[in-house]
């Protein structure tokens, strides 16, 4: 069996440097979003039934990406036409418009950012990057080809990366909705004494579990 060229981008690393194809023309990836977040997703294949649906749901949330500054890239190893059938498909029988620009992969370019497992032949997997205005991978978020991804969450991890990026902030599980702190914000612990001494108007339950309002 020939060596699989498979990598992924670590959590902090840039985003590979791409030139491809689009639905919108040639695209130069990250370099053509800088000054944008941008969340690139990639899908098993074109005219199948849960990529339909996902493909549906980013668009119905498209104006929550654009508040955050953000822009929206799909992906999949399917030839541009195809992609541009699809597309024409979703307008005439659901009514719905894709805005977005889909790219038209290779192999290399898949293999590239680890979108082709060795084990599920030649369908891209369901990944999800969200990448920050000076394009470095922030998130990423796997799925099975089985599984249709919740695109809110792709929405609320967005807005948290935001949030931490402008405020220096950290975030709770199930932020803005936490069990225990609500839609507040976590102090991150500090990192020496005096830090630690420190006080600060905000309510705590204890020195290294500190939260607050923004």
């Amino acid at each position: 069996m020939p060596e699989q060229n498979f990598h992924m981008p670590l959590l902090g690393d840039m985003f590979p440097e791409m030139k491809v194809q689009t639905t919108q023309g040639v695209k130069n990836i990250p370099q053509d979003f800088k000054g944008h977040y941008f969340v690139l997703f990639s899908h098993p294949a074109d005219f199948t039934p849960v990529c339909t649906t996902e493909f549906v749901a980013f668009q119905k949330r498209i104006k929550e990406f654009e508040d955050l500054n953000c822009k929206l890239i799909g992906l999949s190893v399917d030839q541009v036409f195809s992609h541009i059938k699809w597309i024409e498909w979703i307008k005439e029988k659901l009514d719905i418009e894709i805005t977005f620009p889909v790219i038209a992969a290779n192999d290399t370019i898949a293999n590239k950012i680890g979108l082709l497992h060795p084990g599920k032949g030649t369908n891209t997997v369901r990944a999800v990057f969200i990448c920050d205005p000076e394009g470095k991978v922030r998130a990423m978020i796997y799925y099975p080809q089985e599984i249709g991804r919740n695109i809110d969450e792709v929405v609320r991890a967005l807005k948290a990366l935001k949030t931490h990026d402008e405020n220096k902030v950290a975030l709770p599980a199930g932020w803005p909705n936490n069990e225990l702190i609500g839609n507040k914000v976590i102090i991150p612990p500090p990192t020496d004494i005096d830090t630690a001494k420190k006080s600060c108007e905000c309510e705590n339950y204890d020195w290294w579990f500190k939260y607050k309002n923004l």
